[in-house]
């Protein structure tokens, strides 16, 4: 690495929802506290006006992304270049495809950044390889996929996999991130695994970046003062958080199982409804839960800073990847209510493999809730325990000198002399592993038995190709 000041520029491009700009504007806060590293976050104009970005991915927003993100990326790196910034290395978004091909018009080295778990990425890659016949269900469903610790039953499997005609868009850009592996032009002759992540502020982790305390992004106003408040005058580990993210819009029925249920679980709780959502809540139910001062609903939360509060003693989640990676960091056991997407087999491992909380059981009903947030806040099963023990793993690998940290440091130093196209694997929970890769067409067999090698030991992994 050079001695001058910022001579190395990484710019970092967001798919524009926050889910997926959260984990990359922590990664370029870790690249950006090395010397001579400048790092540069490009967004949409639809999530720096606060519009929430699209809701879904369907093909004609994904034609007009592709479109004018493009135009306006090979604008922005010809813009620095003249400036005397030139961009060095584009981490783009997975989702991304078009972008290595204007950035590599640059000069620019490219890595690609998965925004979900191995395990998904895993399955996809198969589905991809024609191993998972499509749609899955109990006639074709694998009985077991390389690199997977567990056998996955077809409710497990992404729901893009299971009901393909749902969002068909969206699953062929999922499988041709697969594809992309197979541009490579170089072959490998060794690779390595190394622990690193996660993608959270350093406050619930080292410590070591004294201002990172959040995201520093938010598509929603949280209502931190009001959550806080509550939640101080209320016993340690008493309380259940619930959330189920941004965009889950489950029926008035679902939403009413779920009222009853935490209410008969007899636990108190914070539960974010958001405000497109409150009229979906029983009729009485609110005034019914705050005269016996059982509960306190919000419309937005600040999901780290509700985690990490001593009061909290479980979340029942949807089990995104982000919120999943936020609750095993932390440490809080989590009740699964998986509704699409990844969240089926994230949920599959907090429940089998992580055992760090329960996946409810088929549809949501008033009994299943309350007996898995039973379960759960029961200190004798032990969740609370394993949840424990992931947060500590999380926080001695990001503090100096940890597994994650080393890592990180070694990828910059040797950034200036990787090759325009290689493979790593970035994580961003606690107990990832790292695996770095030149690769070539005929390597994708190895890629995979590098996962399934990973995967076995315990590791999650997350892909960055560069």
């Amino acid at each position: 690495m050079a001695e001058s000041d910022h001579s190395i520029h990484v710019l970092l491009v967001s798919y524009p929802a926050q889910g997926h700009i959260n984990p990359l504007l922590q990664l370029a806060k870790r690249l950006a506290g090395h010397r001579g590293i400048r790092c540069t976050l490009a967004v949409t104009r639809s999530v720096l006006g606060n519009s929430g970005g699209p809701s879904q991915a369907g093909a004609t927003f994904l034609a007009r992304l592709e479109s004018v993100g493009s135009s306006t990326l090979d604008e922005l790196l010809r813009s620095e270049a003249e400036q005397g910034r030139p961009v060095h290395a584009v981490v783009y978004d997975a989702f991304l495809l078009w972008a290595p091909r204007v950035a590599r018009r640059h000069g620019a080295k490219c890595a690609a950044f998965f925004t979900q778990a191995c395990a998904v990425n895993v399955v996809y890659a198969h589905a991809w390889a024609g191993l998972v016949k499509l749609p899955v269900d109990k006639e074709n469903a694998p009985a077991k996929l390389p690199g997977l610790p567990t056998p996955l039953s077809p409710a497990d499997f992404p729901s893009f996999l299971t009901d393909p005609g749902s969002s068909p868009a969206y699953l062929h850009l999922l499988l041709q991130q697969c594809e992309g592996l197979e541009e490579a032009e170089y072959l490998a002759s060794r690779w390595g695994a190394k622990a690193v992540g996660p993608s959270i502020p350093s406050a619930y982790l080292d410590s070591r970046m004294a201002d990172d305390t959040s995201y520093g992004f938010h598509l929603h106003a949280p209502m931190a003062a009001e959550s806080k408040a509550w939640l101080d005058d209320r016993p340690a580990r008493s309380v259940v958080y619930v959330s189920f993210g941004s965009l889950a819009t489950p029926d008035r029925a679902q939403v009413a199982q779920v009222a009853e249920g935490l209410y008969t679980s007899g636990h108190p709780f914070l539960w974010v409804v958001r405000a497109s959502e409150t009229w979906k809540l029983p009729e009485g139910f609110v005034d019914k839960v705050k005269s016996k001062g059982r509960g306190l609903f919000v419309t937005w939360s600040p999901q780290l800073e509700v985690l990490a509060h001593p009061a909290v003693g479980c979340f029942v989640t949807h089990c995104g990847w982000n919120s999943t990676v936020e609750a095993l960091s932390i440490g809080v056991p989590m009740v699964a209510v998986p509704q699409w997407s990844d969240q089926p087999t994230n949920a599959k491992y907090v429940q089998d493999v992580w055992h760090v909380g329960v996946h409810v059981k088929g549809a949501v009903t008033k009994e299943e809730l309350a007996r898995c947030v039973k379960e759960v806040m029961d200190d004798t099963k032990g969740y609370k325990t394993n949840a424990a023990s992931w947060s500590h793993t999380a926080k001695k690998a990001m503090s100096e000198d940890g597994s994650s940290d080393r890592n990180i440091a070694d990828f910059l130093s040797k950034l200036g002399r990787l090759p325009s196209i290689c493979v790593f694997f970035f994580c961003t929970m606690p107990y990832h592993a790292f695996c770095a890769f030149l690769p070539g067409l005929s390597y994708v067999s190895y890629f995979m038995l590098i996962i399934s090698w990973t995967q076995l030991l315990g590791f999650e992994v997350k892909q960055l190709a560069l």
